[in-house]
This record gives C-alpha cells, sequence and structure tokens, in this order.
C-alpha cells in the first residue's frame, strides 16, 4: 500500500509513530537555516512534513525542488509541533520525513489549489479536475454524498424499492424541449433523454411495486441559470393506495430527517399554503417565508385624487420594510432602477416614509394629504421609522415586481439568512393554465396530474378554475420538490387528453401504453420529485447548484472541459442517416 493513514487523521496521540503518507503538495515553505516544511494534502486533510539539513541533507535538497501539487510518499516518524496550528485537526504535529518519493511532477497548476481560489470560474471550470482538489468544492460532493446515502437509508427503511428505467425514451413534447438520440438501427426516428421517469414509475405502480424511488438523471434543453443544468438529478418517489396528506407527511419527514442528521436541525411540521394564498400575500408560488413584508392591496385607498396611475392601474400593492425610512434618496432611485430593470419591467415606484417623528413623507404629496398617507400606513400595520414600497399595474405582473422587490428587500436587510430553514407545502395549484395566444389549455404540471375531485364537473364549464391535486416544497423560496397524486382512471385521463385539446390519435400514440396500462387495474397512487441538486445546494448554503455537481455546464450549456457539445464525423452523421446543412 501505497499509505497507512490519511493526512487527516494524525494527532499528538501518535507521536513516536513511524507512518507511510501520500498525497499533493499544497504548498512548500522554504524558511532557511537549514528547514523546509512541505504541506501534503489528500482528501481527508493536510499534514506538515519537516525536511532538516542537518537530519538528511539530501532529503532537504530533494524537498527544496518539490513545486506545488506534486504527488508524493513519504515515510517518517510523527513528533509534536513546536509552532501549533490549532484551525486544522493535525496542526499539532509534524513528520520528520525520513523517506521521499515522488510518484508524479507537477506542471504549477493555472490556479492555486486552496480554499480561497485566484481562479476565476470559466478557468475552474475548463480545469475542473483541479477544482475537486480543493476542500470547499469537496466538501460539497461529500455533503452530496450523505444526502443520498440517508435518503436511500430513510426510504429503504419505509419498504420503498429503488428500480432503474430507461434513459432512451420517446418524446414528449407538451414538456420542455427535449435531448434527441437518432438511432442508427432505426433510420429517420429518434430516441428521447428523459425528462422525468414520469410514465414509467406510474407504470411500475400498475405493476404492484406499491412504493418506488430512484436517485436518477433527468435531462430539459432548457435555458439555464443559477440553479438549472441541461442534467440534473432527481430523487424520485412514487407510491400506491395514498392520497396527498400520505405523500405530504412522509416526505415532509425525510426533509426533517435530512436536516437533523446531516445538520443538526430540528425543522418544525410544515405548514400548509394555498397557491392563491401564496400569489395573493407573496406574488410567487414558491415564497420565501423567512421574513414577513406581505403584500398589501392599496386599490381601495388610493382612488379618486387624480393621481392617474394608480386609478389607471388594475392593482395597487405594497409593502412594508421594517426600519427603512432612514433610506436615501439614493437607496430610494436604486430601488427604483432595480424594479425598472427589463427583467422586472416595473414602470416605477411610490414610497413612503413613516418618519419617526410620526410624520408622512412621499414621492406622490403632491396627489395625497397626510391623512391618505396615514390609511396607507394603518393598512400597511406600518410603524414610525418603516418604509412602504408601492408598486402598480395588471394584477398578476405588478404581484410578480413586487415579489422581486420584496426579495430584494429581504436581502438588503439581511432578512434571508442562509443558517435559517423556513419550509412549507404548497397546494391547490391550478390544474391548468391558458395560452391566449395559442387559445388553448396546457397541463400546469403534466397531463397525468388528478384534478380536486370536487371541481371534475368544472373541466367541462370552467377548466381554468380546476384545482389540481398537485403540491410543491418550497424552503426559503426555492422549488425543492413537487408532485402531485395522479389520474388512474382511464375516463378521467380521456377527459383531461380532451381539454388539453388532444386528439384521440394523438393521445394513443404519445401515451397509449399508459392509458392500456390503466385498463388492468391501476391503482390510485401519488408521488413527488425533489430536485437533489437543488437540496445539496440549499444544505451547502451555495448560490449556485453547479459547485455541488462534479462535472458541471456552464451558463452556455457547454462543458468546457471536454469541450462538449462538439460537431461529429461526417462517417457518423452518414451512418445515422442525418444529413447537418448550418448555414452562417
Amino acid at each position: 500500500m501505497y499509505r497507512n493513514h490519511t493526512c487527516g487523521e494524525l494527532t499528538l496521540a501518535d507521536a513516536g509513530k513511524e507512518v507511510v503518507l501520500a498525497g499533493w503538495v499544497q504548498k512548500v515553505r522554504k524558511l532557511g537555516g537549514g528547514m523546509t516544511f512541505a504541506d501534503l494534502r489528500d482528501r481527508y486533510g493536510i499534514t506538515q512534513l519537516a525536511f532538516s539539513k542537518d537530519y538528511n541533507e539530501d532529503l532537504y535538497e530533494q524537498a527544496n525542488k518539490l513545486g506545488r501539487e506534486f504527488v508524493l510518499q513519504i515515510t517518517g516518524t510523527v513528533q509534536e509541533r513546536s509552532s501549533k496550528n490549532l484551525n486544522i485537526p493535525t496542526g499539532e504535529i509534524e513528520i520528520i520525513v525520513s523517506k521521499l518519493t515522488i510518484l508524479n511532477a507537477s506542471e504549477l497548476p493555472p490556479f492555486t489549489i486552496e480554499d480561497e481560489t485566484d481562479g476565476g470560474e470559466d478557468v475552474r471550470m475548463k480545469y475542473r479536475y483541479l477544482d475537486l482538489r480543493r476542500t470547499p468544492v469537496r466538501n460539497n460532493l461529500e455533503l452530496r454524498h450523505k444526502i443520498a446515502f440517508e435518503t436511500r437509508r430513510y426510504l429503504d427503511e419505509l419498504h420503498f424499492l429503488e428500480v432503474e428505467t430507461p434513459i432512451l425514451v420517446g418524446s414528449t413534447p407538451e414538456g420542455a424541449r427535449d435531448f434527441v438520440v437518432p438511432s442508427r438501427m432505426n433510420p429517420g426516428e429518434f430516441y428521447a433523454l428523459p425528462q422525468s421517469p414520469q410514465l414509467f414509475k406510474q407504470l411500475l405502480m400498475v405493476s404492484g411495486f406499491d412504493r418506488y424511488f430512484q436517485i436518477v438523471k433527468c435531462f430539459r434543453d432548457e435555458d439555464l441559470r443559477a440553479d438549472r443544468q441541461p442534467e440534473f438529478t432527481q430523487i424520485d418517489c412514487e407510491m400506491s393506495f395514498v392520497g396527498q396528506e400520505d405523500v405530504l407527511n412522509i416526505f415532509e419527514g425525510l426533509t426533517r430527517h435530512l436536516f437533523k442528521v446531516i445538520k443538526g436541525v430540528d425543522i418544525p411540521d410544515f405548514p400548509r399554503m394555498t397557491y392563491a394564498h401564496a400569489m395573493k400575500y407573496y406574488g410567487s408560488d414558491k415564497p420565501d417565508t423567512r421574513f414577513g413584508m406581505e403584500f398589501v392591496e392599496l386599490k381601495d385607498l388610493t382612488t379618486g385624487r387624480d393621481f392617474v396611475v394608480f386609478d389607471s392601474s388594475e392593482y395597487v400593492g405594497a409593502i412594508c420594510a421594517k426600519g427603512a425610512a432612514s433610506y436615501t434618496r439614493k437607496q430610494l432611485d436604486a430601488l427604483t432602477n432595480f424594479v425598472k430593470r427589463p427583467q422586472i419591467g416595473a414602470k416605477g415606484l411610490v414610497y413612503v416614509r413613516y418618519e419617526a417623528d410620526g410624520s408622512l413623507k412621499s414621492s406622490v404629496d403632491k396627489f395625497y394629504n397626510p391623512e391618505d398617507l396615514k390609511k396607507w400606513a394603518e393598512h400597511c400595520n406600518a410603524e414610525p421609522g418603516d418604509l412602504i414600497l408601492i408598486i402598480c399595474g395588471e394584477t398578476e405582473k405588478a404581484q410578480k415586481q413586487l415579489c422581486e422587490l420584496r426579495l430584494e428587500m429581504g436581502e438588503q436587510l439581511g432578512l434571508r439568512d442562509k443558517n435559517t430553514f423556513n419550509c412549507l407545502w404548497v397546494v391547490d395549484f391550478p390544474l391548468l393554465e391558458k395560452d391566449e395566444e395559442l387559445g388553448r389549455y396546457f397541463a400546469k404540471h403534466h397531463p397525468f396530474t388528478s384534478p380536486k375531485e370536487d371541481d371534475i364537473p368544472l373541466m367541462d364549464t370552467d377548466p381554468g378554475a380546476v384545482r389540481a391535486n398537485a403540491y410543491d416544497m418550497v424552503i426559503n423560496g426555492v422549488e425543492i420538490g413537487g408532485g402531485s397524486v395522479r389520474i388512474h382512471n382511464s375516463s378521467l385521463q380521456k377527459k383531461m387528453f380532451e381539454v388539453l385539446g388532444f386528439s384521440e390519435e394523438r393521445a394513443q400514440a404519445q401515451f397509449g401504453f399508459l392509458m392500456n396500462a390503466f385498463k388492468y387495474g391501476a391503482p390510485p397512487h401519488a408521488g413527488i420529485a425533489f430536485g437533489l441538486d437543488r437540496l445539496v445546494s440549499m444544505f451547502a448554503g451555495l448560490d449556485s447548484i453547479r459547485d455541488c455537481i462534479a462535472f458541471p455546464k456552464n451558463t452556455s450549456g457547454r462543458d468546457v472541459m471536454v469541450d462538449a457539445p462538439s460537431t461529429i464525423d461526417q462517417a457518423q452523421l452518414d451512418e445515422l442517416n442525418l444529413k447537418i446543412d448550418i448555414k452562417a
């Protein structure tokens, strides 16, 4: 063996012991006076090596020629350090080296392999195998392993079976864009990479498997952002003979278990919040409830004062930022510019300062008198020292704009603590959403989501009002998981396809195998899928999921390390019966 100990385990209790270590050189310190020190690093930690000219001149000369990231094997004796480093577990000892073997020399890395590196993201992604040597990145992947391991253990104890489902599947144009794979043996035909194992896990329920889970790769050809990757990992689950509350209780239990075991945090029972409540008071179906600042509607209190902006608006909404009346004009202008950004799209921002002396000053003083402003403040439960911020417009758009402003204020006021975790379930989503341009309905979740039983009659008369048996788990304003009770009745599934505008032929062509399976005794079933990448990034306190994925893509969907995607040879194209004609 190349080593009998790791670089993270030796302590004063091992003093006097001869050990063999192997790892990478973190740094070399030449102190003069015949002493050189090197830090040897492996996955488990760092141990200081000591080379003395008086003890062994040849080894001392060898040590002075070492460079960063050289791979070494050393033999030596553990001794107490004279200058201790109590910030690391091995900081009280060092190794007096008696034998040094250079297993591999290294070129100077393009960035420093340290916790705080000098490498920009593009460089680190190009040399990701080096970036993975850094302790923070490695810690993220170890955390990922622990979460996946604990998830498997927890679900196994509840009699869930892990079953692998196919990676090469048929295309489902109703969802996000598919990644497609040409079939050599079936010219002109294509597989798709799965966006989720949805259909297969439902078939497993028809097969009597009762409780299924899988930690599975999924693929969506979407525009990327901090919490999206073209390939991502789901904790995918399905259960038979259950209703919504059964699913919520089991997977709330899983989440609380993970917080307790991984982070040592006790999470209280998750509250349930309806979609309608979330949109009305937070402007989002994934509200961040770590802080208040809920929306207050002011439309009734703002009309009839000749302020055309409010009078002509369908919606006037406010948030009350506690203790923010001290915001300067410069800060308020910056907030106005923030909501006017194209990504948010507000036309402006109205503010009311509730001064410490009880007076109220606003940006619309010429239209509203102190009595009017006082009513606004009372409606917002504002107190002296608070700042009221108001946005108006079309209801849905204005609520989304106010949501972005609320989150920004929460950030500025330090209310979005990454070490505080507020979890909840959002329930009673709309079953359908209408595309006005196309004049047809689309499934809010997917076409197999069951409507609320009381709302089934509305599918014929008012489809947009039908609520779904669907639920999302939200933590700190991030959708961590989502699922639904499924349709298990063939006639109801047929009705759903009709409302979505599917012809019988199209429904049969795309989903006939599932509909046929339902004819043979499909049990009531429901499921959920968690984004493992998002869960890990939240536990790690990251702003992006990229650093909890071993080899992620960049924001353009490229793997800059292996230079993918890339062109392929004409011979391969011919073999696949593909003709590529890309015009410049």
